[in-house]
């Protein structure tokens, strides 16, 4: 489910930056104020992805604390397993 989600805003801010890029280059205005204006944007989209690359991070960093927490148990059963089967051959 967070997957669909990411791609969605992925692709909601590409779409968004690529029709403000479009819109900035067919507006009449001259073209200092118009490359200002990309750069702005461009800063702008930056700043965005920065914080999605935060928010996929801390992602990320959850689904391994989940998956470590999941496999302890399963670890720790297997130890003594292994120690009972251990224990079984000595006999």
């Amino acid at each position: 489910m967070k997957n669909a989600s990411t791609n969605f805003f992925i692709g909601f801010l590409s779409g968004a930056a690529i029709g403000a890029a479009v819109g900035i280059l067919f507006a009449p205005e001259e073209g200092s104020k118009t490359r200002d204006k990309l750069k702005d944007k461009a800063n702008d989209l930056k700043d965005e992805i920065d914080d999605l690359k935060g928010q996929l991070t801390d992602m990320i960093e959850d689904l391994k604390g989940q998956l470590i927490s999941d496999k302890e148990p399963a670890v720790e059963e297997e130890k003594a397993s292994t120690k009972g089967k251990k224990a079984e051959a000595a006999k």
